[in-house]
């Protein structure tokens, strides 16, 4: 477990930022980006998290979310990490098109060299940097960050037209993953 999991509320609802090592762009192909959504959805269906908010960005993942089910937060979200990364390690290395492999499996076998914890390819940053939301105006503020991300780096001029976030459901519209509780 890593030492900057700090989850103190098991019940409390999260904002969370993981990057991938080095901050390296990988959700640039939108087939490593649908391994994510469907393991959010996997997530919410069968280990209880609820998600509030979501954006996917070219090197890492915003999430505000909630283990509604028996597992904490920090093993909810472990397990997240830890699947995705394997599945989206594989599925680079099993990607014809990918022309950036062996220059994204030589930077992920690098960094796990340099870990205890990581066998052949790290693909996660450990730190997620968790905060608690304790009340509504920290909760939209995260969630307007989140929906902004997209806007701010220049790749659409309002945060609902980016399909790989929650924005489209926060403007009455419906976002690609199902089951986002929209905080109003």
């Amino acid at each position: 477990m890593s030492r900057n999991y700090k989850f103190h509320n098991p019940d409390g609802v999260y904002f969370v930022s993981f990057a991938i090592i080095e901050w390296l762009d990988v959700f640039t192909r939108n087939e490593y980006k649908k391994i994510i959504l469907d393991s959010l959805h996997y997530c919410q269906k069968e280990k209880g998290m609820e998600i509030f908010a979501w954006c996917i960005m070219s090197s890492h993942v915003h999430l505000v979310f909630r283990s509604s089910g028996e597992q904490k937060p920090e093993l909810l979200l472990g397990d997240f990490k830890r699947f995705t990364s394997k599945a989206i390690v594989k599925a680079i290395i099993n990607n014809p098109q990918e022309s950036r492999k062996e220059f994204l499996l030589e930077h992920f076998q690098r960094v796990a060299n340099k870990t205890s914890n990581v066998n052949k390819y790290q693909f996660w940053r450990h730190d997620n940097n968790p905060v608690e939301l304790w009340s509504n105006k920290v909760i939209d503020e995260k969630i307007n960050y989140i929906h902004n991300n997209p806007v701010d780096e220049g790749l659409v001029f309002r945060a609902e037209d980016y399909l790989y976030s929650s924005a489209a459901d926060y403007a009455g519209e419906k976002g690609i993953l199902d089951d986002v509780i929209v905080v109003k």
